[in-house]
């Protein structure tokens, strides 16, 4: 259907906006990070997906490909629909989730997603040979994502705030203490 769409920003909100093509106004649900490029009156290109319901066509925006791709990946685990895939990619990063799931490590998936293990072990399960293998290093990020997001929230941190600032931190950042180190200078700068 709606594979892809450039235009003018005419408003951005807190999970959507409004992307005007050709005259009409798409309103597209994306990831915080996605959404967050987008200033209105610039011109945007997103990668979409049209999920049509009995009573709804919602348009969800990628920034990349490879995250509509995983986005269509998570949609075909039975359980998961748009909202819940959204909210996958929103706090973690592709890679991240490339790995965690092509390596079965449901733990990294229920405590940096939010979701729950039944549904970790299902997404492993059923996309585990689809996801393709992350890329080299993924798997020090990993493991230094959990343990960096469970020394956040022994200092008070929130999950979801410390889920956030771990997503920003590049991936050549390996290790726990050096990925806690980058996620807390990012959290002193705002």
């Amino acid at each position: 259907m709606i594979g892809f769409l450039e235009g003018t920003v005419k408003k951005t909100s807190s999970g959507y906006a409004i992307v005007s093509a050709g005259g009409v106004g798409y309103k597209i649900a994306g990831t915080r990070e996605a959404l967050a490029t987008l200033r209105v009156g610039e011109r945007a290109s997103l990668w979409t997906h049209l999920a049509v319901r009995e009573n709804a066509l919602d348009l969800y925006g990628f920034q990349s490909e490879e995250e509509l791709r995983i986005f269509e990946l998570l949609l075909t685990v039975s359980g998961i629909g748009p909202k819940s895939a959204l909210a996958v990619l929103d706090v973690a990063t592709v890679g991240s989730l490339r790995s965690a799931i092509s390596q079965g490590n449901a733990n990294y998936l229920t405590n940096v997603s939010g979701i729950g293990k039944k549904t970790a072990e299902k997404i492993i399960l059923e996309l585990k040979d689809k996801i393709g293998v992350g890329a080299e290093g993924t798997v020090e990020s990993l493991q230094g994502d959990e343990e960096a997001l469970a020394a956040m929230r022994a200092l008070g941190y929130s999950q979801s705030e410390a889920r956030d600032v771990l997503r920003k931190v590049p991936q050549s950042t390996q290790g726990t203490n050096e990925r806690l180190r980058e996620a807390l200078k990012l959290l002193g700068r705002k």
